[in-house]
């Protein structure tokens, strides 16, 4: 069963090369349409056999295959050996799902939503290359095989986000999204390195049976905090992610349904025995969870961007799942992971589709959509369903998963953590019935402006391969949670429900009273701290990326002046010494033979005074 990981790793991998070189060979004689058909080929075929190869190992998982590993590479490094293997078990098999169902539905969506850009093969390649990586993540059995894969969709994310890189905005952000989470990466690697040499082995299966010190499963765990953080968008490394929506619509559902969870939070899970035994590290988490999942939902309150809305809902949900974890709950975690992937994935889709028919990312420029798109409409609203976590929507269920596991854990962290989930379902209650209300319902607002969203220029009609991923993937949005049924606490459901509508019922009762005028006054003078998003850019800037430009100024100062001037006051000795030398060597035979008389004279002297 090994070989189908392998081949799900490898399709999207095999896809990616032959898109990159052979969708324009021979490139004198093919056409751009012609090329831009080969890549749709190339991207889709690949990906479809990585989603039944790894349905396949699910499948088997479930009736009770038990876990499957391969260790065909043995790299020695002078001290702790590397292991190049997969290794499939249970969690990795129903996240390889996830991650090869999501990456597909956003191929298919990618051919009508990129059909006229001229790049659309290179785009398409690093989309399958970007799906590789992360299933060298979710498969991998040692840990720097895994990072690998991460470093891996880290370049692809930068790519992605800055495909239209012609838009400064567009360049920033993929620089901002690079920059920001290789700084998490630099602790995530030297805790990979902690574990590693503390056990003898960088195999995960090796680091989790090791008898390691707690305060090095803290140090370690610590570090790993820190990739997590920035991979998957928690506070204080959050900040890259809304920035990153200026990317393509479909690569946001991609980033925000697969690649947000098939990092930090897989990569907890996947090392959870570790994490459970440094409590540190947990508390820390919950706390990091509760303020982000609160202060992110509050950001998307007040947002007037759709798909910002969406990118600061993701933080919330991923924070939400980290305190399922910092509360001692892996399953609840899990499940709320994967139906959120099946949620985010169909409402950043449907979001494309808003977009590229009103082609602008404003909800001002929104309105009365429920009638011109009813698909969409229908499908997005069991989307913010399950994200507002109404039944029976899938993240009703998970959603009561995560708040049932925080309200029965224990630890100093638990109170906060508990409180700022309550407060969060009802916020997240509130701006998913604003963003549903704004952009389907009352009267139309649409004001269109040159390039004011993904693309301009006019409405447009939606391709039918942009309408089928949506409707597929309203299916797991709405049944999916239905697999936890047996699990579901009644009271920590009505709670969470009763919360919830009371938000939804607050912006409603606004909305409905002046439906002109955005629910989102409710917040009032906190309003722009929200939409700000607390100033946390402006404070990074004031502390981090001013001070580093001007360091750098100083150090290009002392380069110019210092070091560069050493160079050339050398030159300049050099020059006027020879300009002395140059004076004695005239070619005068005169002068020659006086010099030759004067010393022998300054010798003779000498002797005769010195005896």
């Amino acid at each position: 069963m090994i070989v189908l990981a392998a081949l799900a790793v490898l399709l999207p991998f095999t896809g990616a090369a032959a898109g990159l070189l052979g969708s324009r060979f021979p490139r004198r004689r093919t056409s751009a349409r012609t090329a831009r058909r080969r890549a749709a080929w190339f991207a889709v075929v690949p990906v479809a056999g990585a989603a039944v190869a790894a349905a396949w190992l699910a499948g088997w998982q479930a009736t009770g295959g038990g876990e499957a590993a391969a260790w065909p590479v043995r790299i020695e490094t002078g001290s702790v050996p590397i292991s190049v293997g997969l290794q499939v078990g249970g969690l990795a098999a129903l996240v390889g799902v996830l991650v090869t169902v999501v990456a597909l539905a956003v191929q298919v969506y990618s051919v009508g939503y990129m059909r006229d850009d001229p790049r659309y093969p290179s785009y398409s390649s690093f989309i399958s290359l970007f799906t590789s990586a992360m299933l060298l993540v979710v498969y991998a059995g040692d840990l720097i095989v895994l990072y690998v894969g991460w470093e891996i969709m880290g370049l692809c994310s930068y790519l992605l986000i800055g495909h239209w890189w012609e838009d400064r905005a567009n360049s920033r952000a993929a620089v901002k999204a690079f920059l920001v989470t290789r700084l998490g990466d630099v602790g995530f690697l030297f805790g990979i390195f902690t574990l590693g040499l503390s056990a003898g082995s960088f195999r995960i299966d090796d680091i989790l049976a090791a008898d390691l010190p707690k305060g090095t499963l803290v140090a370690a765990t610590m570090l790993l905090l820190a990739g997590v953080a920035g991979k998957s968008a928690q506070v204080p490394l959050h900040t890259w992610l809304p920035d990153a929506m200026a990317g393509p619509t479909p690569i946001s559902a991609l980033i925000h349904a697969a690649t947000m969870v098939a990092a930090g939070i897989f990569v907890v899970a996947r090392l959870y025995p570790a994490f459970l035994a440094a409590q540190p590290t947990l508390d820390v988490l919950g706390v990091i969870a509760a303020v982000g999942m609160l202060g992110a939902a509050l950001a998307a309150l007040a947002q007037d961007d759709l798909k910002r809305v969406l990118a600061y809902s993701t933080i919330s949900q991923l924070a939400l799942m980290a305190g399922a974890l910092a509360a001692g709950s892996e399953h609840a975690a899990i499940f709320h992971l994967v139906t959120h992937g099946a949620f985010k994935a169909l409402l950043f889709l449907c979001a494309g589709v808003v977009i590229h028919h009103v082609e602008s990312n404003l909800m001002s420029h929104m309105g009365g959509l429920r009638s011109t798109l009813p698909v969409t409409f229908w499908t997005m609203t069991i989307g913010f369903a399950a994200l507002a976590g109404l039944p029976p929507a899938s993240g009703f269920f998970s959603k009561d998963a995560v708040i049932a596991a925080i309200e029965r854990a224990h630890g100093p962290a638990q109170p906060f953590l508990y409180g700022c989930a309550l407060v969060t379902v009802g916020v997240t209650g509130a701006y998913a019935t604003r963003a549903w209300l704004r952009t389907f319902f009352g009267s139309p607002r649409t004001v269109v402006l040159p390039h004011a969203g993904d693309h301009g220029g006019g409405h447009r009609r939606v391709p039918r391969s942009m309408l089928w991923p949506v409707v597929l993937l309203a299916v797991p949005a709405l049944g999916l949670g239905f697999a936890g049924v047996r699990d579901l606490d009644a009271g920590s459901a009505a709670t969470s429900v009763v919360i919830a509508l009371l938000g939804a019922g607050v912006v409603y009762a606004l909305w409905r009273g002046a439906p002109e005028l955005d629910p989102a006054r409710m917040l009032g003078p906190f309003r722009t701290p929200c939409e700000r998003a607390f100033y946390l850019d402006a404070v990074y800037d004031r502390l981090v990326a001013r001070p580093v430009l001007r360091l750098a100024r100083g150090v290009v100062h002392a380069d110019d002046r210092v070091v560069d001037g050493a160079v050339r006051g050398s030159g300049r000795a050099a020059v006027g010494l020879s300009g002395l030398l140059r004076r004695a060597q005239n070619g005068n035979a005169q002068l020659y033979v006086t010099g030759v008389l004067a010393g022998v004279l300054l010798i003779a002297v000498a002797v005769v005074v010195l005896g």
